[in-house]
């Protein structure tokens, strides 16, 4: 790599990281740069999910003050997400991927609207504490692995997934609830570095310029989130998982 791809890397990993933090969807910013400079598309999407795992480490830093009290939730959650990124990880090596290249739009703008219309679908599935335990178990565990499963195999997205659904099952703030998307989040890029430094064809020279670029933007995006008033992430969330599918829908498409 020359210098200006090196730069070029860095700026697409910090502002990936802020993305990732606030919303989810950073893998739009640097998917299609190491696209850009010359890497292959399967080549530059394990390479992606490598190089944004830190930026998810530092988002559960900064957000770690809203993870208090999350602690039983967490240990229940984490080894289904686990589990959900082994299987998307094989997904992604063993198949084809136009079939779920044609899903995934779909799957991103219903997250989208999820959280948009939040309140009224509340209204149709009943407040989270209406949920009997058993239900919410259920549901909760099923949610995290299909999330996780999807991270696993491409993963742009995945917070505004995971923030729509928690969002109808937790009886929790927005602020708690991005806080738990960022910890799955960290667990399934986790998982997809361990399987792809094992299985696949990664770019190092490019993942090691975009990780120190993500940690950075992951911190200060999990800051700036914290700070924004619920109606205000809510929107930014929205906005961004929009956008994210119309994008993916496009790509598709072509």
């Amino acid at each position: 790599m020359d210098l200006p791809h090196i730069l070029l890397l860095a700026a697409a990993g910090v502002a990936a990281g802020v993305v990732n933090a606030i919303a989810g969807g950073g893998s739009l910013v640097t998917f299609p740069t190491l696209i850009a400079i010359g890497l292959p598309s399967v080549d530059a999407n394990v390479t992606n999910s490598v190089a944004v795992f830190p930026g998810y480490v530092s988002s559960v830093v900064g957000s770690r003050a809203d993870l208090t009290g999350q602690g039983p939730t967490l240990r229940a959650i984490v080894p289904t997400s686990a589990v959900g990124a082994v299987a998307g990880c094989a997904l992604l090596l063993l198949t084809p991927a136009r079939a779920f290249e044609l899903v995934v739009p779909f799957l991103v703008l219903g997250a989208a609207a999820t959280l948009a219309f939040q309140q009224r679908l509340r209204g149709l599935v009943g407040h989270p504490r209406a949920l009997s335990p058993r239900r919410r178990t259920v549901t909760l565990h099923s949610v995290v692995f299909v999330g996780a499963v999807y991270g696993g195999y491409f993963g742009a997205a995945l917070g505004v997934m995971y923030v729509a659904a928690l969002a109808l099952i937790l009886d929790e703030s927005l602020n708690r609830i991005n806080a738990l998307k960022n910890v799955l989040s960290a667990a399934v890029g986790l998982v997809t570095v361990v399987v792809f430094a094992i299985f696949a064809p990664i770019h190092w020279g490019a993942a090691l310029t975009l990780a120190p670029a993500t940690v950075v933007g992951g911190y200060a995006g999990a800051r700036l989130a914290r700070r924004m008033p619920a109606r205000v992430l809510r929107a930014v969330i929205v906005t961004f998982g929009t956008a994210i599918g119309l994008v993916l829908l496009y790509r598709a498409a072509l």
